[in-house]
């Protein structure tokens, strides 16, 4: 074979591979549309609470276990209400991802610490409704959640997760967080001492 030709064959294999992608990608992508309707973000409001907390329980229940005689304080409606009504007090967002107008995750940042030193950083939460897992919930969450603390003035925003927590590490480090820490056997889950990371990241302008 001469090398015009494997040129030309080279060229057509290219072609051949490139096709594959684009067909490859556009079945994913009608995979995904077929899967699940717009994510729709919005302040939570009290009507979303029941769903918020079915989720938060889940969450809680799966990843703790194995609690034996320790009795862990309830955490009903009510409670979840007053944290809520507590935070838009201070000024800090309570967000809800919804899909077909049923609430698809939940997103929230507390203060850092209390004492007024602290007051312009913040740490966060994220809980996603277990059927709605790996398909953006997360990553049109945190963003969003982003921006609202910024525009509320706080300069900092902290996160603990737990290490083996492969793809919430990767959603925080592509939104611009790193890792400032490294918490070794702090969390009992199931029985095994667990490992939390501490990322962070800037949210505000410099003083």
């Amino acid at each position: 074979m001469d090398y015009k030709q494997r040129v030309r064959n080279a060229v057509h294999d290219r072609a051949d591979r490139q096709m594959n992608d684009r067909t490859r990608m556009a079945v994913v992508d009608k995979e995904v549309a077929s899967r699940t309707s717009p994510i729709v973000l919005r302040p939570s409001n009290d009507d979303d609470v029941p769903a918020m907390l079915d989720i938060y329980r889940h969450h809680i229940e799966h990843g703790v276990g194995n609690l034996g005689a320790f009795e862990p304080t309830p955490f009903d409606a009510d409670d979840l209400k007053a944290q809520r009504g507590n935070m838009l007090k201070h000024r800090l967002p309570h967000l809800v991802a919804t899909i077909d107008g049923v609430v698809a995750g939940y997103a929230s940042a507390v203060l850092f610490r209390k004492r007024p030193a602290y007051r312009f950083t913040v740490k966060h939460s994220i809980y996603v409704h277990p059927d709605r897992l790996h398909i953006g919930v997360g990553r049109a969450l945190l963003p969003a959640l982003i921006q609202a603390c910024a525009s509320a003035g706080f300069h900092q925003m902290i996160g603990y997760i737990d290490s083996a927590n492969v793809a919430s590490l990767r959603l925080h480090e592509a939104c611009g967080f790193r890792q400032v820490g490294y918490l070794r056997a702090v969390a009992l889950r199931f029985g095994e001492w667990t490992d939390t990371v501490m990322v962070q990241r800037a949210i505000g302008p410099e003083m």
